[in-house]
């Protein structure tokens, strides 16, 4: 699978998903800084990438003006660890495949998928 790592989700999601075989951009590390999160989506959507993010403001991009994507994992976890994040990411990843180009939703104790 082809992701993106929004600037605001933490680095070391990109070396455990690369290590599973995905490929993987980052915007801290692979394009010019400040970007727009319209910027973002856009360039996700163009490369074909799943978003991972934890900034809420994609929501009110996806959600409420429409905005096209190619899939969004939306983290609302806080501060927790990084193995929680990456043992919630395997999680998504292995339970809900078929809803990747979707808006996801992420919390410590459960998945909402938004359709559109």
């Amino acid at each position: 699978m082809r992701f993106l790592l929004d600037e605001s989700a933490d680095l070391p999601l990109a070396t455990y998903l690369r290590a599973e075989g995905h490929d993987i951009t980052a915007i801290v590390r692979d394009y010019p800084r400040s970007l727009s999160d319209r910027e973002v989506l856009a360039i996700a959507r163009r490369e074909q990438r799943i978003l991972i993010t934890n900034d809420r403001d994609f929501g009110e991009l996806i959600v409420r003006l429409g905005l096209p994507h190619s899939g969004v994992i939306f983290f609302r976890l806080g501060e927790e660890s990084i193995p929680t994040k990456i043992a919630r990411l395997t999680d998504v990843l292995a339970r809900y495949a078929a809803d990747l180009e979707e808006f996801i939703v992420v919390t410590q104790h459960r998945v909402r998928v938004r359709r559109r």
